[in-house]
């Protein structure tokens, strides 16, 4: 039975029904994704940030996602699948970021440094897409499920979203871009978590071997951009802030986790 054929069992009804529930379900996880999009908003209102306030959002971004990587990914790909696959998962997601900034530092122009920054960002929202993927499916997952867990699932992850909004746009900002083109960037990123959303809703059959996989390389892109990027850059620019923001990244996740 299809994921999707299992939310109209659960709510039965007439077919103009059915269709307005699918779609409710599809309108949330716009919902989640788009709170990217209000995370950009608040740094672009913010202006131009400065050392203390990029490695502050800096840091809550690393916070947020090693949090996520830690309580949430790694958990859940090991209950769906093997640590093997865990393992191949997570090592294929550092190395696909490896590879985007291997390709991002041959297409650096010469004598701009501000491409530091752009190519901090790019491989910030790459990491966060591959994120959201997984993050569709799992409000598809939700929804299938009787009680409450599909909007508790797209409003944590819609907050959960907001700092990693924060932390695309502030590199790229930073970078040079100008705030339309940051807000389409982000736009693009938080497509795809309806996207993912979809996908999960016309699958045939659930493979739990498959979203162990996808839920382990998000792990890995997460953690490498974590340890190569975020965590080195605001530490060099305020070590402090990025303290801060590290810490208040991990305990957001926390009580979201607790109380989601």
């Amino acid at each position: 039975m299809t994921a999707a054929a299992r939310i109209i069992k659960l709510h039965p009804g007439n077919q103009i029904w059915q269709v307005n529930i699918l779609a409710s379900v599809l309108l949330m996880a716009l919902f989640a994704g788009l709170s990217t999009c209000l995370g950009a908003m608040l740094v672009l209102i913010w202006g131009r940030l400065g050392r203390r306030s990029f490695s502050l959002f800096s840091g809550l971004a690393a916070g947020v996602m090693l949090a996520v990587v830690l309580l949430d990914l790694i958990p859940a790909s090991l209950r769906y699948g093997s640590a093997t696959q865990g393992v191949l998962g997570f090592t294929a997601g550092v190395l696909l970021m490896v590879a985007l900034d291997l390709f991002l530092n041959s297409e650096s122009p010469v004598g701009k440094h501000d491409y530091t920054y752009l190519k901090m960002g790019y491989l910030i929202a790459a990491g966060i897409a591959l994120h959201d993927l997984p993050e569709g499916l799992a409000i598809a997952a939700g929804f299938v499920e009787p009680g409450h867990l599909g909007p508790l699932l797209a409003l944590a992850i819609a907050l959960h979203n907001i700092p990693e909004g924060m932390a695309t746009a502030a590199p790229l900002a930073a970078g040079g871009l100008s705030p339309p083109v940051v807000l389409f960037l982000n736009g693009l990123v938080s497509l795809v978590t309806p996207l993912g959303c979809w996908l999960g809703l016309l699958l045939t059959h659930t493979s739990p071997a498959f979203l162990s996989s996808l839920l382990a390389l998000a792990a890995g892109a997460m953690a490498y951009i974590v340890k190569a990027k975020l965590l080195p850059e605001c530490l060099r620019l305020h070590p402090p802030m990025a303290y801060l923001g590290l810490f208040g990244g991990i305990v957001l996740v926390f009580f979201l986790n607790l109380f989601f």
